[in-house]
């Protein structure tokens, strides 16, 4: 308290830093951010990463809106209706009366949200923040190296950001377990590494608040969804990916969000997905974290292993916890937590014979909140601006695939089941209303272009893509290799199917190939195309 004191005293006589002579620098402008850089780049920063700090901006703005100001009301003791009555009600109010859509301010409330980023590089992110979000009163901007707390300050002094971005130099999980123990915390800590942000979990989780937001970049998709190292991706992330499988990027995110989960649960704490990203060459996550000794006895059933067909790629997903509802003798509902029963296959797959590869475990349960994405999407449409925000249309573009995603894990490529029976590709159009005919859903992934999500077992998949196959004389089955997945496949008695599904089955159009269609013919950014040449993740700074 004496130290904290005297440096008080001590602060009010030294004078400000004078701001750095950019003439020597090369200044680069991101967002509301003027950052300066040297002729030697000491400092990593890549321009391809806007779009990841352009979205996360707009992630905790709307994590503020939805959770963060109701939580301040509450703990101020205003209560909700109040917050209501002179808060929310009020807004609403002024925008009728004038017609604009202005972002809905909160009520008489003083900045209070303290963000981490706990790998700053040149502070750029933690600047754009200070900036660009009004309630953030502190951030704190941490390096390991001291050439990157050097440019972190050089650009606090330069941006006049200093009474809010504290520029710090220690090893990220040293100072967030210090603060632990000090009983400091954050309601928003960033991690966007370069590589894996698997070292950087437990302090992280340890140290944000209740109800708090954390922000988890991983650019290693080499192993998260690559097929070389699978003992790696096990090591650092307890689990296995699909790998070679086309689904293979969203299996790297239900790794990560296991990771999570697993790690919360350790302090009774669960995990709420937001929003879970598959973009360019990595994953980014945005969970908020409570402490929910409850929910963490979910924890079992929204955990998985899925078996995956090494020829027809097929997969079967095995929860390991099963939850039942039930009803007590006074009529109160409540769940009841038991083993699952498995395996949902045999050793061969039932389809084309091929072995089954085991996958997992990872992450069961749904990867979005809609409400939140709803939030994202209004702030990204009636308070960002092109001029500021340069990557606008391209976060329109892949959350409203995300928000209209079928919660049912995976994906699959009507170009690869073709190619498996060897015959022409139908329209995505054509499989979705098939599939639609026989009562399923379906939906297009922000993940991969041209692909399906579909809450359709493999059995009516293939069904489907049989029945148009052989219907419309596409393919010879008489003529293929018997020793194919597609003849093994195509020659399989229909039957059994048939009598499954009766005459239901119709590629007319229906509701569900509407609704996709609808979605494929918005004019949006749905999958980005290389901007630059030899454009992708940078090599680190010498």
């Amino acid at each position: 308290m004496i130290r904290a004191a005297l440096a008080k005293v001590r602060s009010r006589f030294v004078k400000p830093a004078p701001k750095p002579d950019a003439s020597k620098f090369t200044v680069v402008t991101e967002g509301k951010a003027h950052i300066l850089f040297p002729e030697k780049e000491t400092v990593f920063y890549n321009p391809i990463q806007q779009f990841n700090r352009d979205l996360s901006v707009s992630c905790i703005k709307a994590w503020d809106n939805l959770y963060g100001q109701a939580k301040q009301e509450k703990s101020r003791g205003k209560g909700k209706k109040r917050g209501l009555e002179h808060g929310e009600e009020a807004s609403k109010k002024r925008k009728l009366e004038d017609g604009s859509s202005a972002e809905v301010k909160a009520s008489s409330s003083r900045p209070y949200i303290k963000i981490l980023e706990a790998l700053s590089a040149t502070g750029l992110r933690a600047i754009r923040y200070a900036h660009e979000i009004p309630n953030v009163k502190e951030v704190v901007a941490n390096d390991l190296l001291p050439e990157a707390v050097d440019a972190i300050q050089r650009n606090v002094d330069y941006n006049k950001v200093g009474h809010i971005v504290k520029p710090n130099i220690d090893d990220a999980n040293v100072l967030m377990y210090r603060n632990k123990a000090a009983h400091k915390r954050y309601h928003v800590i960033d991690l966007d590494p370069y590589g894996t942000a698997t070292p950087f979990i437990d302090a992280a989780l340890q140290n944000i608040e209740d109800d708090g937001l954390m922000l988890v970049t991983c650019t290693d998709l080499s192993v998260l969804a690559g097929n070389g190292y699978p003992e790696k991706c096990f090591a650092l992330y307890g689990g296995v990916n699909m790998a070679g499988h086309d689904a293979t990027h969203e299996s790297a995110l239900r790794l990560v969000l296991n990771l999570l989960g697993q790690s919360a649960a350790k302090y009774k704490k669960s995990i709420e997905p937001l929003l879970s990203l598959s973009i360019d060459f990595y994953v980014r996550v945005f969970v908020k974290v409570k402490t929910n000794p409850t929910k963490v006895k979910d924890l079992q059933h929204n955990t998985m292993i899925t078996y995956v067909c090494s020829g027809c790629r097929s997969y079967h997903s095995q929860r390991l916890g099963k939850q039942t509802e039930r009803e007590s003798k006074k009529g109160k509902p409540y769940l009841k937590y038991s083993l699952a029963q498995g395996p949902p296959v045999d050793k061969k797959c039932h389809y084309c014979g091929g072995a089954h590869h085991l996958t997992g475990p990872m992450y069961a349960g749904p990867l979005h909140n809609r409400e939140f994405i709803d939030e994202v999407l209004r702030i990204n449409r009636d308070v960002h601006g092109d001029d500021v925000y340069k990557t606008r249309k391209r976060i329109e573009g892949m959350l409203t695939l995300a928000k209209n995603e079928v919660d049912a894990p995976f994906y699959f490529t009507p170009n690869r089941v073709s190619s498996i029976l060897k015959f022409q590709v139908p329209s995505l159009k054509t499989v979705v209303a098939g599939l639609g005919s026989l009562g399923y859903e379906c939906s297009l992934t922000h993940a991969q272009p041209s692909s399906l999500k579909t809450d359709a077992p493999w059995g009516a998949i293939w069904y489907v893509m049989k029945r148009y196959c052989l219907d419309n004389g596409l393919c010879n089955v008489e003529k293929m290799n018997q020793n194919s997945w597609g003849y093994k496949i195509l020659s399989n008695d229909l039957v059994a199917e048939a009598a499954q599904y009766g005459d239901q089955l119709s590629f007319e159009p229906n509701d569900q190939s509407g609704r996709v269609e609808k979605l494929r013919k918005l004019k949006i950014v749905r999958y980005q195309e290389n901007p630059t040449k030899n454009w992708g993740p940078k090599a680190r700074p010498q």
